[in-house]
């Protein structure tokens, strides 16, 4: 049985907007799943319905098997972390942990016992006497996820909860919230524009843009096997290098020809003769003296272990990863890993050579 089924859900506001075009998702349980978009794709709105803090328009959600769908906040089995902390000034860490079991019929000694673990858990013992005012950014977002663990619900529900923290706090709260899924195999759901979250966090993502689903996988899948030219410029930092041309089926061998370049490049694939789009990740782009594209150095971006270098080709901009530095205003000779390109249909954005794994 599922930890979570999402059938044909729909949002549609007021005044027409469609935040949410009847998407489907089926979480298992223990699994961390990560929704991932732009802004305005419709993750948060989905969220926010599967919470119960926004009504569907159409569709179903189960939770273990039981329809949700119109049930309150209060009677769905979940704990929210919101971006914002939405904790309480007035109380102390000790009482804002302690808030969502208040109204239970818990015995005080059990609160006591719980709200002990929970803190213990998240590494808050020391600072329960403590206020929010004083904590940091990163101890604030533990007493909200210590808040979400205390009633021990069966399904986490987080909304963008690193967005407000600075890089290094960011990276200590990712490692701790995966951490602590890990440990209790509470199933997550997760929401977040910031894709290396997505790619640290997610035992799948589910990959959205305007209200629909675009593709669901793990996260290699996501990054190696995008399905469409969407996920391929939106997962990936830097995005993937696109060049436009056509390509030519000539009997058993298949060639690409860019706009702007009269070398063919051969394609190990066999899809039809018509215009398109190829795609190749930076890592596959080599600088090796004997390739067919010439480009200047605009920027090199040093990165310790590795270089991110920016041209400027008759193909269009192309960013090459290496192991070395190159000067600005140098020129480069490139060649591509022919057998890691992705041919995508100029008309629908499809990947021809697109495989689930």
């Amino acid at each position: 049985m599922s930890a979570l089924r999402i059938d044909a859900l729909e949002k549609t506001y007021a005044d027409g907007t469609r935040a949410v075009k009847g998407i489907d998702i089926d979480i298992h349980e223990g699994e961390f799943i990560v929704l991932l978009g732009p802004s305005g794709c419709g993750k948060t709105t989905t969220l926010r319905m599967v919470a119960g803090l926004e009504i569907a328009t159409a569709g179903r959600i189960e939770q273990d098997g039981v329809d949700v769908t119109t049930l309150r906040p209060s009677q769905r089995d979940v704990g929210f972390v919101f971006q914002f902390y939405a904790l309480y000034p007035h109380l102390n860490v000790k009482e804002n942990v302690a808030f969502p079991l208040r109204s239970t019929e818990i015995a005080r000694d059990e609160v006591e016992r719980r709200v002990g673990e929970v803190c213990r858990r998240v590494g808050l013992t020391g600072l329960e006497g403590r206020y929010p005012a004083q904590l940091s950014g990163g101890d604030r977002q533990r007493v909200a996820l210590a808040r979400a663990m205390v009633r021990r619900p069966r399904m986490y529900l987080m909304d963008e909860p690193l967005g407000s923290l600075d890089a290094d706090r960011r990276l200590e709260m990712l490692e701790f919230i995966r951490a602590q899924q890990r440990e209790s195999k509470v199933t997550t759901l997760y929401v977040t524009h910031d894709q290396g979250e997505a790619m640290s966090l997610a035992d799948r993502i589910v990959v959205m843009n305007d209200g629909e689903i675009r593709q669901v996988g793990s996260p290699a899948e996501v990054y190696e096997h995008p399905r469409d030219l969407f996920v391929a410029k939106f997962v990936g930092s830097p995005g993937m290098n696109f060049v436009e041309g056509m390509i030519h089926a000539l009997g058993r061998s298949t060639v690409f020809v860019p706009h702007g370049g009269h070398v063919a490049v051969p394609i190990v694939a066999s899809v039809e003769s018509g215009p398109a789009t190829i795609g190749v990740r930076p890592e596959y782009v080599r600088a090796d003296g004997a390739g067919p594209i010439a480009g200047e150095v605009v920027l090199d971006e040093y990165h310790g272990s590795h270089c991110y270098t920016h041209l400027k080709t008759s193909w269009g901009p192309i960013v090459m990863r290496s192991d070395s530095s190159h000067a600005v205003g140098e020129t480069v000779t490139l060649s591509f890993n022919t057998s890691s390109l992705h041919i995508f249909d100029r008309g629908t954005g499809r990947n021809r050579r697109y495989r689930h794994v």
